[in-house]
């Protein structure tokens, strides 16, 4: 299966990387909108400042 997209990697990265580049930033996304609701939600972080 591996060897057979090599061939669709090497004649249209897009395909690959598009999508890749999407996931990544909606791993991002998620990630900051998950740090920003801990720092406005989560108590003891307000008191140890």
């Amino acid at each position: 299966m591996l060897a057979s997209a090599r061939d669709y990697i090497e004649r249209a990265w897009w395909v690959v990387s598009l999508p890749g580049l999407t996931i990544l930033l909606s791993v991002l996304a998620i990630n900051l909108m998950g740090d920003g609701l801990r720092d406005a939600l989560d108590p003891k972080l307000k008191n140890a400042a």
